[in-house]
């Protein structure tokens, strides 16, 4: 009898995912009493040898190991969605390929089920250092939700009765936060294993990672959409005002330099100029207009 299925979407990180694999084979569990399902988010004979290669080496004394293609919809919700409808076990683990599960995970989510539980939050931790970068800082912030699919148990009834993750959300922290509300207003029960520990190194990442990042901003308001009062008390209390506030500036500091340019000479090295000045002139003139007032006692602003 199976105690648990661990879901572990992959996305043809075979480094990753051998590491994640090697550490679900470790687990201080009965193999017999659990499987592990792969979900292969880019379909590829990389992955599925991978697996196979797995599943030969543990054959005898390791747990039930499944390869899943998901050649779409794409996604992090897609692939768990998959995964989940595929398990055979009435508790339903989630992780991540880039997390690597502690020895005694499963055992420590396991135990924290009661009667009266129906979702485990487990706990991830992503190292940083004393003065992490932003992407390090963000990603420390992100192991601190309340749930996170790289580390959680639920009951299978319960996914089935939810209908798993939003598949409208193609990142990981929409959909995350999405099935964590809506456990919350369907007031089903949540414990928490601090124990089942995942760890989750954080990646290098390119410079202006960033950049791409934001896009992911746009499930925001997706999630705002079906959540508000949530989204207000858990992700964010009030708008990014201070991003309007400086793309305000931006379009400020353009139309400065547009008035500037008009009629001038347009060179290559005076438009640079003129861009490059028209950015300091506002601030500066902040600063030596008020200065000005306080050296001859006027009111000038």
């Amino acid at each position: 009898m199976l105690a648990v299925s661990v879901v572990l979407p992959a996305c043809g990180r075979m480094d990753l995912l051998d590491r994640s694999l090697d550490a679900l084979m470790r687990q201080r569990l009965d193999p017999r009493s659990y499987e592990i399902i792969v979900v292969d988010g880019e379909p590829n004979h990389h992955t599925q040898h991978l697996v196979a290669g797995w599943r030969t080496r543990t054959l005898e004394r390791g747990p039930r190991l499944s390869y899943v293609a998901n050649p779409g919809p794409r996604g992090p919700a897609a692939a768990r969605n998959r995964g989940w409808r595929a398990a055979r076990a009435d508790i339903v683990a989630f992780t991540s390929d880039e997390a690597v599960p502690a020895a005694h995970w499963l055992a420590e989510g396991l135990a924290a089920f009661r009667d009266d539980v129906d979702v485990v939050c487990g706990r991830i931790d992503a190292p940083v250092p004393v003065h992490p970068t932003d992407r390090q800082r963000s990603a420390h912030a992100h192991a601190q939700l309340d749930l996170t699919s790289a580390s959680c148990f639920i009951r299978k009834p319960v996914l089935e009765r939810m209908d798993g993750f939003d598949e409208c959300f193609s990142v990981q922290r929409g959909a995350d936060a999405d099935l964590h509300f809506r456990l919350l207003e369907h007031r089903v029960r949540l414990g928490r294993a601090p124990q089942a520990l995942a760890v989750h190194p954080v990646r290098p990442a390119p410079r202006g990672a960033s950049l791409l990042q934001i896009r992911h901003a746009v499930f925001d308001a997706l999630l705002y959409k079906k959540h508000p009062a949530l989204y207000r008390q858990k992700i964010e209390a009030h708008p990014c005002w201070g991003h309007y506030a400086a793309v305000a500036a931006l379009l400020l500091t353009a139309r400065l330099c547009a008035q500037r340019l008009h009629g001038a000479a347009r060179s290559l090295s005076h438009v640079a100029e003129m861009v490059f000045t028209s950015a300091l002139l506002p601030p500066l003139a902040v600063f030596w207009r008020p200065a000005g007032a306080v050296r001859y006692r006027v009111r000038f602003a």
